[in-house]
């Protein structure tokens, strides 16, 4: 069970504050980016064996530029995919608190992983923007994205519902659709 910072059960009709939304969500979010790297990884051992699609060592060597380094030490590679996908399932886990679940959530965090790997690789020099890879390249390195941002935001997602509503779930039951000048539900 949720509790406050008091240690009591938190009453899951009362909405959480924008501090604790950031908190827990990024608390849960780790906890969600971590079994989404693990899917990722079993996804992508599992497409290598039918494949036979060697490992990339594109996060390690994008890790090493970004140290200054000029080669990539043994293990900077795992460290580095296991890294960026704990470390991004905290944005995931504060869009589930706010009230960004589902699959249109995950969809939006895909792209989210995606440009995080293709912003640090391109920066370093390390890739090639995306639009330049061979198709079959581009259509795996989608897929496994996908699989990652569906599983954390599964485990995100349902994190986030033991805490009730998220504030921006609130706001659309107030009034349905989009209007300019409706403000959030009162605490």
């Amino acid at each position: 069970m949720n509790r406050t910072k008091t240690g009591r059960p938190r009453r899951p009709d009362r909405p959480q504050t924008s501090k604790e939304v950031f908190r827990q969500g990024a608390v849960h979010g780790l906890v969600a980016g971590a079994v989404g790297v693990v899917a990722m990884t079993v996804s992508e051992k599992l497409e290598q064996r039918l494949t036979g699609r060697p490992n990339s060592h594109v996060p390690g060597a994008t890790m090493a530029a970004l140290m200054g380094m000029r080669r990539e030490p043994t293990g900077m590679n795992l460290l580095m995919h296991l890294g960026q996908g704990v470390l991004l399932g905290a944005l995931r886990g504060a869009m589930a608190h706010a009230g960004l679940r589902g699959p249109f959530s995950s969809a939006m965090f895909a792209v989210v992983r995606l440009t995080n790997d293709q912003t640090l690789e391109n920066a370093t020099g390390v890739g090639a923007p995306p639009w330049t890879w061979p198709r079959d390249e581009l259509a795996v390195d989608l897929f496994h994205k996908a699989v990652y941002a569906i599983a954390t935001g599964l485990v995100a997602d349902r994190l986030a519902a033991r805490t009730g509503a998220g504030p921006g779930q609130r706001h659309a039951q107030r009034v349905p659709g989009r209007h300019a000048h409706v403000g959030p539900p009162p605490n």
